[in-house]
């Protein structure tokens, strides 16, 4: 029995040998530990410009190392769950809401109906709009503002036979890289665009054309893999997982939009379209979008005569299948505050940023994108690796020949495309969770995603230097 326990455990591919994500996490903690110890502290000079803090270019200098004890790893952790507190209870605020939204089947029904109008046959066609719909979303509305939107893409997913990773690509895919190539952006290209002191979100043409091909590209993907695990379920990479209460559980010809089911779905779109409207103008961010799905959650149950207690019952319930996923974030953040104790993320960004001085431009806004796809997991914050960064990296950009409006590009592609496999970002962990998707998982899937749309990207970035695009500003 022990001999055929070990051969079992022999052939296991690579990736099914991988541990558990909040073991990964953490052994990445003990990385960025080690790191503190090996990398020299540094600094540089901030100021502020425009109400923002801002690097003073040619500042940095080697500090004093502040020396970290082993304890200050399982200090931090406590200390990221503090500081990722707002993004782990949207987690647990959207989980809960998602539940009760469930029980009342209302979104089995929209969903359903939805698809089964499209036609279940034109599978093709229900991922390529769906994607579109989602990267629309994050253009308009943000990365994060999105998460509670997963479940709805996650039962599309299931609706067309496929798996929890095709909802997932559909949502993450389409928010995430809608959003990170966002030509109206206000946290990479606004606050860089600031600095760089060109117009606000100029350069609008080659950004968007930018972000729809990068938007195919997803679909395209994610249609190919759903093809593939229907010709052959056993290559989907999540067999095994649960899809309880996720999945439709009736033939999409018998789904009906009945009047309960009308008005919660009208209750939930303006409630979205409430948060649309406070993150543009009310300057709302995840705080208030979490307190908007709360109202969704009680005037939801009110109105389907729910009773106070279940209403707060399916709350928890919610709340309660998202925890594994919640208390990662606060495990991830506590990577970053740990790199900031040490004082080694001004460091890690000034050694990054000085070889890209002696390159071939073309080269360069290339290297450029890969740089800030590595800092990204340092300073998982758009607007704050803007800051961080561009005040470097557009003195850089004038030194080298390349213009300031193709280094923010590539600063745009680098940050917004590792989002989607960045052990740091909280966003991602987030809808991670609320599928129930391990990160192992998603990983394995996204990775070939993400290296086809840097290569298209790049295509565009040497678009962009051929034409010396943005120079006349």
């Amino acid at each position: 029995m022990n001999n055929n326990t070990s051969t079992v455990i022999e052939n296991k591919k690579w990736y099914e040998k991988i541990p558990d994500p909040m073991v990964l996490i953490f052994f990445i903690l003990l990385v960025s530990y080690a790191i503190t110890w090996f990398v020299p502290s540094g600094t540089f000079d901030r100021v502020e410009v425009n109400g923002r803090e801002a690097v003073v270019p040619g500042s940095f200098e080697l500090v004093n190392s502040p020396a970290l004890s082993p304890m200050d790893i399982f200090f931090a952790i406590p200390q990221g769950m503090v500081s990722a507190a707002s993004v782990i209870f949207i987690v647990f605020i959207a989980g809960g809401l998602f539940r009760l939204l469930s029980v009342t089947g209302a979104l089995d029904n929209a969903v359903g109906f939805l698809v089964a109008k499209i036609g279940s046959e034109r599978q093709t066609l229900t991922v390529w709009a769906m994607t579109f719909i989602f990267g629309m979303l994050g253009v308009a509305v943000g990365y994060e503002g999105n998460i509670a939107l997963i479940p709805l893409a996650v039962f599309v997913g299931l609706a067309l036979k496929g798996d929890l990773i095709v909802g997932l690509s559909i949502a993450i895919g389409g928010i995430g890289f809608g959003f990170a190539t966002s030509p109206v952006n206000p946290y990479t290209v606004g606050v860089s665009q600031a600095i760089a002191e060109l117009p606000l979100f100029s350069g609008i043409a080659l950004r968007s054309a930018m972000g729809i091909v990068i938007l195919c590209v997803v679909a395209h993907h994610t249609s190919r893999y759903l093809k593939k695990i229907q010709r052959n379920p056993e290559k989907s990479l999540v067999k095994g997982i649960s899809t309880a209460g996720m999945s439709l559980d009736k033939p999409l010809g018998e789904y009906r939009m009945a009047r309960q089911d009308l008005v919660v779905v009208a209750v939930f779109l303006t409630g979205l379209a409430s948060i649309l409207y406070g993150v543009f103008s009310l300057g709302w961010y995840i705080n208030e979008i979490s307190g908007v799905f709360l109202a969704i959650a009680v005037v939801c149950g009110v109105l389907t005569r729910m009773s106070a207690s279940d209403i707060v019952g399916h709350l928890l319930k919610g709340a309660a299948s998202v925890t594994s996923g919640a208390l990662i974030i606060g495990v991830a953040r506590a990577i970053q505050i740990l790199l900031e104790q040490g004082q080694v993320t001004d460091t890690i960004i000034h050694y990054l940023a000085v070889p890209l001085s002696d390159l071939p431009v073309a080269l360069s806004t290339i290297i450029m994108t890969l740089v800030h796809g590595l800092i990204n997991v340092f300073i998982p914050s758009g607007s704050g690796q803007a800051v961080a960064t561009m005040p470097i990296m557009i003195p850089l950009s004038d030194l080298i020949g390349m213009t300031r409006q193709t280094s923010i590009l590539a600063f745009q592609i680098g940050d917004g495309f590792t989002n989607m496999v960045s052990p740091t970002s909280g966003g991602t962990l987030a809808m991670l969770a609320l599928a129930g998707v391990p990160y192992d998982r998603w990983v394995r899937y996204a990775l070939p995603l993400i290296i086809k749309c840097f290569l298209v990207s790049w295509v565009f970035l040497m678009i962009a230097v051929f034409i010396s695009w943005g120079a006349h500003l």
